[in-house]
C-alpha cells in the first residue's frame, strides 16, 4: 500500500478540447506550491490528478494544507493506492481506515469502477468491502441514507484507491489561465477580497498601491504588504507597485472643488494604474468597489471614474454588501489585517459633502487646472516595485 493524494479538478472537466491545457497549468501550479516538501510525482488520468510520494521525505500533512489554497482544485483526499485485486482492497480498507472509523457508528461504501475489466461490479465491490469492515469493526452498522462516514473505493486504470473524507478545495480556475490584471489595493477590507476573487478565475495579479507620506504612515504600507501576502497564498507571487501620491493629492486639494476631491483622485488612480498595467502587459484593472457603499461608488460616480481608463475594469464585489465582503475577508484571513488602525491615502482630504450624482463634464472641468499628463507620468515612473512572495 502507498498513501497518495487524489485531486478532483471539477470545473476543468467542462473545458472540452481545451481541458488538457487547463490541467497542465494546474499541475504546474501544484508542483510549484509543493516543490520544497520532498520528492513526488504527479500523474493525470480520467479527470483526476494523483500526487504520489517517491520517498519518505515527502510531508503529506503540509501538502494537504497547501492544496486547500490552490485554485482549480474542486476537492481532494488522502487515499491508499493498492493493486487491483479484491483481496488487496479488502485488507487495506480494514487497516487504512481504522482511525477514520474508530469514532463513528454508521457508514456506507460507495464504489466507482472506471476500469470495466475488473471482475466485480460497483455494487459488488461495495458489498464486499462493507462486509469486511463490519467484520473488522463490530461497533459499526451500515446506514445508506445518513452515514457518518462514506468509504469510497475507486478502481481506476493503474490502481485501486481507498479513502474516506473528501476535503473541499479552493475551486475556480488555475491561476495563469485567465490572463493578467492590475489590482488597485488600499489597506481596506474590500480590495484584497476583490483580488482573491479574480485570482480564483485564473487571473495572475499585479497590484498598485498609492502612498501619501507624510499623510500616510509606513505602517499603512506594511499593512498592504501583509494583505497581499495572504492573497498570494492562493494566487502565487504578486508584483507590487507603490506609487508616490502626495503631490497629486495636494494639487487636487489646491485646485479642485472640495466636493469632487475623491472623484478626481480616483480618476488619477485609474490613469496611473492603467499606465503601469499596460507597461506590464496587464489586460484589465481590478477594484474593490461596490455600488452605493460610499459616495464615490454610486453608479454615476463609477461612470466618471471609468471614463479615465480605457482598459476593462473588473469589480467582482459590485453587488455584494459589506457583511458578505467581511465573511469572505475572514475566510481568506485578510479581515484582521485590514482593520489595523493605519489610514490609507483614500482618507486624505476627504470632502465634507462629496457629490454623489456628478456629471463627467463637471469632473473634467475641475481637472482643467491640473497638468494631468505630467502628474500621471511622473507618478508612474517613480513607482517602487517589489515582489510579494507566496506566503504558503
Amino acid at each position: 500500500m502507498q498513501e497518495i493524494i487524489l485531486i478532483k479538478n471539477g470545473e476543468l472537466a467542462l473545458k472540452g478540447l481545451n481541458r488538457a491545457t487547463f490541467e497542465s497549468v494546474l499541475v504546474k501550479n501544484i508542483k510549484r506550491r509543493l516543490r520544497d516538501l520532498g520528492h513526488f510525482v504527479i500523474n493525470r488520468s480520467q479527470s483526476t490528478i494523483t500526487i504520489e510520494p517517491t520517498g519518505s521525505d515527502f510531508d503529506t500533512d503540509e501538502a494537504v494544507e497547501r492544496l486547500r489554497r490552490v485554485f482549480g482544485i474542486a476537492a481532494f483526499q488522502r487515499a491508499a493506492a493498492v493493486e487491483k485485486r479484491m483481496d488487496a482492497i479488502l485488507e487495506t480498507a480494514s487497516t487504512y481506515l481504522r482511525e477514520d472509523l474508530a469514532g463513528i457508528s454508521a457508514f456506507k461504501v460507495e464504489s466507482k469502477r472506471s476500469d470495466k475489466t475488473f471482475p466485480l461490479t460497483s455494487p459488488q465491490i461495495s458489498a464486499e468491502v462493507g462486509g469486511k469492515l463490519l467484520e473488522a469493526f463490530p461497533h459499526l452498522h451500515v446506514d445508506v441514507h445518513h452515514p457518518e462516514k462514506i468509504v469510497t473505493v475507486e478502481v481506476r486504470e493503474h490502481a485501486a484507491y481507498i479513502h474516506c473524507d473528501q476535503l473541499k478545495g479552493a475551486g475556480g480556475m488555475p491561476v495563469g489561465t485567465g490572463g493578467k490584471a492590475m489590482l488597485l489595493i488600499s489597506g481596506g477590507i474590500d480590495s484584497p477580497v476583490a483580488g482573491w476573487m479574480m485570482s480564483k478565475r485564473g487571473i495572475v495579479l499585479d497590484a498598485v498601491h498609492f502612498a501619501s507620506p507624510p499623510y500616510t504612515s509606513p505602517q499603512s504600507e506594511m499593512k498592504v504588504h501583509d494583505l497581499l501576502e495572504q492573497v498570494a497564498r492562493y494566487s502565487g507571487d504578486i508584483g507590487l507597485y507603490t506609487v508616490p501620491f502626495t503631490e497629486i493629492q495636494e494639487q487636487i486639494r489646491d485646485n479642485c472643488p472640495e466636493a469632487l476631491f475623491t472623484l478626481v483622485m480616483r480618476r488619477f488612480m485609474m490613469r496611473i494604474a492603467e499606465r503601469i498595467a499596460r507597461r506590464e502587459k496587464c489586460d484589465a484593472l481590478i477594484t474593490g468597489e461596490s455600488v452605493g457603499q460610499v459616495a464615490s461608488q454610486t453608479m454615476l460616480a463609477l461612470g466618471c471614474t471609468d471614463a479615465a481608463a480605457t482598459l476593462p475594469v473588473f469589480r467582482p464585489l459590485i453587488g455584494m454588501d459589506k457583511d458578505e465582503i467581511i465573511v469572505r475577508a475572514r475566510q481568506i484571513e485578510t479581515f484582521d489585517i485590514s482593520i489595523r488602525p493605519y489610514e490609507d491615502c483614500c482618507t486624505v482630504f476627504t470632502p465634507r459633502h462629496p457629490r454623489t450624482r456628478p456629471s463627467l463634464s463637471l469632473v473634467e472641468a475641475a481637472e482643467q487646472k491640473l497638468n494631468v499628463e505630467a502628474l500621471v507620468s511622473r507618478a508612474a515612473q517613480n513607482a517602487k516595485f517589489e515582489i510579494i512572495r507566496n506566503g504558503r
